[in-house]
């Protein structure tokens, strides 16, 4: 188990605080794994650390211990997961709305100029209107949805705009054609029907192959935009 440590964030109340190799661990224990965990939910983790992936775009940190002691708490307790994590994103939503950063934005901000912040950098762009982009995710989670990670598209999420699939900037760059990878494929399924929770577990599926064999990403990137059954705006 050394591999996903990659440095000691700080001790709170017992708990050991983590940075870790979020690429690792997705590769080799649960994709599931996101910004950050705790035991309760990823048993992989030991009972008294909290693991938090080493952030592209650092400044959440504070955020997500808050989250992880409110869940911690209470499913050590009991609580389902499901309750717990309603819980925790309430409580850190809270924190998120006493930050700089969104007291100074929201009395200024309409959606459309919201949406202009959080755009950071379009990575590509298709013919029949089919926009990719790398976004700023923190503005997501504090301004939309507290749960955003990785990334994210129009037929799962309404906030985000027609055609357009988001891919969170606290990514690190070497795994975000994987997700991109998951969210066309997502997409796609939706589009023909599929409903999400079906479409999300096909999708777990492809980006866990094609990260164990990178050589099949190309590949499978090139299928899902030539398919037929794409949808609009593929």
């Amino acid at each position: 188990m050394k591999k996903p440590y990659l440095k000691k964030f700080g001790v709170i109340k017992n708990i050991t605080i983590w940075i870790v190799n979020g690429k690792y661990i997705r590769e080799n224990f649960d994709e599931e794994f996101t910004n950050f965990g705790q035991h309760y939910f990823f048993h992989f983790i030991p009972t008294n650390e909290f693991w938090i992936d080493k952030e592209n775009s650092p400044g959440e940190e504070e955020f997500f211990i808050h989250h992880l002691f409110v869940e911690w708490r209470l499913m050590r307790r009991g609580m389902k997961y499901k309750t717990a994590l309603a819980h925790a994103d309430r409580s850190e939503r809270a924190e998120r709305m006493k930050s700089d950063t969104v007291k100074g934005l929201k009395p200024f901000l309409t959606n459309t100029k919201l949406i202009k912040r959080i755009h950071k950098k379009q990575i590509a762009s298709y013919k029949n209107g089919l926009q990719i982009w790398l976004v700023r995710g923190n503005l997501v989670r504090d301004f939309y949805f507290i749960d955003f990670t990785e990334g994210g598209h129009d037929n799962v999420y309404s906030f985000i705009p027609k055609d357009e699939v988001w891919i969170d900037d606290d990514l690190s760059p070497q795994e975000r054609r994987f997700v991109l990878l998951h969210e066309v494929h997502e997409r796609r399924l939706m589009a023909s029907g599929w409903l999400y929770s079906k479409a999300h577990r096909s999708a777990n599926k492809i980006e866990f192959v094609c990260r164990n064999h990178p050589f099949l990403l190309a590949k499978k990137l090139h299928e899902e935009f030539k398919s037929k059954t794409s949808g609009r705006g593929f």
